[in-house]
């Protein structure tokens, strides 16, 4: 008998978001199961953002349905109160010191935990009483973190946080949320195009290209269906066990191919190894076409590569 299915804490149904002609988002569906840390990666214009603030109620859907916890974002502080979200640039009031934001955020979160939040900068050396815009661009990131953290969330939203971090202050970034991972078991879907440091903390990937999902699932599963196969040149077509080529690159005598397989490949002409999350994610964006599964209209996935949890 299987197991049964984890819950989904954030779910969309061919939601779509559209700037008078233009869709920021179209025909976006997947669940986000419990639990996980999600990396949520695609080129600039993809829709990552558009996605996280139709997640937070920022936006709200021109077609499809979102739901988040259960629920509709929107308009419903009992929601908000159970959801963490840490905008791009992590945007703090700069005239604020430290300890003034987190009075602030007392006020208006009903769980917000001040000890909490204080007691994390405190380990990171983060002086309370200077003004937020005095700080440095890695200690404004944590204070914005410690504050969504403070909320006690069960789901944590992070657009782009440490993009214009260095690699010390990225570090130190990701080993304090993976700490909050831990101890508060929250579930996170993380933006970034920083896909070394995706691959070191996260467990699960969404891909989102040309405003669509092109490929959902967690990472290991997605790691171990993916190879790369070295031989002979030849047409890839029919290699038994190949569900399809993802990427191929040939010389003259020789053929490169990253797939996705349905089955072992036995092939003794050619090569079989691993790919890296990295590999699989440039494959996939380098063509918009690959990974999408077409089905009838009414088909609520029809654009993206699924491997169920």
């Amino acid at each position: 008998m299987s197991a049964p299915a984890t819950p989904a804490v954030l779910e969309a149904t061919r939601l779509g978001k559209r700037y008078r002609r233009t869709w920021a988002l179209r025909d976006c569906t997947l669940a986000l199961p419990r639990g996980r840390i999600a990396a949520l990666v695609g080129p600039n214009g993809a829709g990552k953002t558009t996605l996280l603030h139709l997640a937070v109620g920022l936006l709200a859907p021109t077609a499809g349905t979102i739901r988040v916890l259960g629920r509709a974002p929107g308009g419903d502080p009992d929601l908000l109160a159970r959801v963490g979200f840490v905008a791009q640039d992590a945007p703090l009031y700069g005239d604020f010191t430290g300890a003034e934001l987190l009075r602030l955020g007392a006020g208006l979160n009903r769980r917000f935990d001040q000890a909490l939040a204080r007691d994390r900068l405190g380990r990171l050396g983060i002086p309370l009483d200077r003004r937020v815009d005095r700080l440095s661009g890695g200690q404004r990131a944590q204070v914005a973190l410690a504050m969504a953290l403070a909320k006690r969330p069960e789901l944590l939203l992070l657009d782009e946080p440490v993009a214009s971090l260095d690699p010390l202050a990225r570090r130190e970034f990701l080993q304090v949320l993976m700490g909050s991972v831990a101890e508060q078991g929250l579930t996170v879907l993380l933006s970034s195009h920083l896909l070394a440091d995706l691959e070191r903390v996260c467990d699960y990937l969404v891909v989102l290209q040309a405003a669509r999902v092109q490929v959902l699932g967690p990472v290991d599963d997605l790691l171990d269906r993916h190879k790369l196969l070295v031989g002979p040149r030849r047409n890839p077509a029919g290699i038994a066990g190949v569900a399809a080529v993802v990427r191929a690159t040939h010389t003259a005598r020789q053929s490169t191919l990253l797939v996705r397989t349905d089955g072992p490949v036995r092939d003794p002409a050619l090569t079989v190894g691993g790919v890296t999350l990295e590999d699989l994610v440039l494959a996939y964006l380098a063509d918009p076409s690959a990974g999408t599964r077409p089905g009838p209209a009414a088909a609520p996935a029809p654009n993206r590569l699924e491997v169920q949890a």
